[in-house]
């Protein structure tokens, strides 16, 4: 009986791990910045180029704390060398800047940071 009571809780603790959120990482569209923003939900862009070699660092730390369930946001990656108009409305004007929003209400702007204590603490600002 013991050992039928230790394997459904432990089942009941993976289920609750599958079941938490996380950083989500997932490509910008407009359409998800929008959604995310007229809910009120966290969200960040991360304006990225592949020839940045900041930019790939920044991409590891993501990447690093995918798993983090105190992060619960969706992460967009921008494209910096398409998304001219956004860059331009935003006043961005470096790749490997990072915005995070509550809603529409920016929390934190980054550019060219990455130490991940930093990036984290920027995250969680929308939290």
């Amino acid at each position: 009986m013991k050992t039928l009571i230790h394997v459904l809780a432990s089942a009941s603790l993976a289920l609750a791990a599958s079941t938490a959120s996380a950083l989500d990482i997932q490509p910008y569209t407009p359409q998800a910045l929008s959604a995310a923003q007229q809910a009120g939900k966290p969200v960040a862009l991360h304006f990225h180029a592949d020839w940045c070699p900041t930019c790939r660092a920044q991409e590891k730390v993501f990447k690093g704390l995918k798993p983090d369930t105190s992060l619960d946001l969706r992460l967009l990656v921008v494209d910096y060398d398409k998304e001219r108009a956004l860059k331009q409305s935003l006043k961005v004007r470096t790749q490997s800047t990072l915005i995070v929003y509550r809603g529409d209400k920016e929390t934190a702007r980054l550019a060219g940071e990455t130490d991940e204590a930093s990036l984290r603490a920027a995250l969680k600002s929308a939290l």
